[in-house]
């Protein structure tokens, strides 16, 4: 009997993991019936718990001298795979019995964005839009900390990302808290809560937002996982962030999205889809910028720019 047993080793990083969540679709369809083994690193592993026809996730915690892959390797050897999708581009995929290999290397690297790139990887008929994958779990952590807020002020969300966890993509954090202030300012905005969302070791970037922000302050600063983060970013109305996996899972769940870059190539990584728009340090392709010289008075004018394109005054949707 054919093997119907799928292994995608997909990266450590949250915002990578998105981009290429669209592959999860794509091997329901090439395999109907698909019984799928997740590989990826400890931060973006629950986004995978709910996907369709996922029956495990591996964790992959980095070791010494690639510990970490032998650790995989014992495993999935073990089994007859139909396919082994690698976007890691490690030698794995050789080492297992497989009916068929997927696995990255740098000639795939042709200067298409990333989810264009995933999408021939896996010789998709239709580009591999990212998806989310958000269970009842992660919408009720999001609703213990949003719905006891709006109780006492409703108003729309704006979700906030200030933090990035690679050098140099985190815009400054006062320049956060000045944002903020700004747009409280700004009639638009009246009555909407401001909401910053990161995980446990974002706390410190998030404080200017926060004590901006005051009682209009919704708090989603490490209180839970990447999917409830997802969950509490679908119930904002518009979403402002650093280029992060947040932006990523914001695009991806259709939100009005803005992406603030430094000196990375926000025309590979940019958020994907019709209502984003980005901020760059480095607007013209192939030019870099540090992120410190993208001004808040710029950002502030994207933000407006991209509310009047999708929300509109008085169209904001309810949270």
């Amino acid at each position: 009997m054919p093997s119907n047993k799928v292994l995608f080793v997909t990266s450590n990083r949250i915002g990578d993991c998105v981009i290429s969540s669209g592959i999860i679709r794509e091997i329901g369809r090439q395999i109907p019936d698909a019984e799928i083994t997740v590989a990826c690193g400890r931060p973006p592993a629950p986004f995978f718990r709910s996907a369709p026809g996922v029956e495990r996730v591996i964790v992959l915690d980095k070791k010494k001298a690639a510990g970490h892959w032998f650790d995989l390797w014992k495993q999935v050897v073990g089994t007859h795979w139909a396919l082994v999708i690698d976007i890691r581009g490690s030698a794995l995929a050789y080492l297992l019995k497989a009916d068929r290999r997927v696995v990255y290397n740098r000639s795939h690297e042709t200067g298409l964005a990333k989810v264009d790139m995933v999408t021939r990887l896996m010789g998709a008929p239709a580009p591999l839009e990212p998806e989310l994958f958000i269970d009842d779990k992660a919408r009720a952590e999001a609703a213990a900390v949003i719905d006891p807020a709006l109780a006492t002020a409703p108003g729309p969300i704006i979700a906030l990302a200030p933090i990035a966890h690679q050098p140099g993509k985190s815009w400054p954090a006062d320049r956060w808290g000045h944002l903020v202030e700004k747009l409280k300012a700004e009639p638009r905005f009246a009555g909407w809560r401001f909401m910053p969302v990161g995980g446990p070791g974002d706390r410190p970037p998030a404080t200017p937002a926060l004590e901006a922000a005051g009682p209009l302050a919704i708090d989603f600063v490490g209180k839970g996982d990447i999917l409830a983060s997802a969950a509490a970013i679908d119930r904002a109305t518009l979403f402002v962030g650093n280029d992060s996996g947040l932006m990523h899972v914001a695009a991806a769940a259709g939100k009005p999205t803005l992406g603030l870059f430094g000196p990375t190539e926000w025309w590979l990584y940019g958020p994907r889809g019709p209502r984003t728009s980005i901020a760059a340090s480095n607007p013209i392709r192939g030019e870099f910028a540090p992120i410190e010289a993208l001004t808040t008075d710029r950002v502030f004018e994207a933000v407006i720019a991209l509310h009047d394109v999708w929300v509109g005054a008085g169209n904001a949707a309810k949270p």
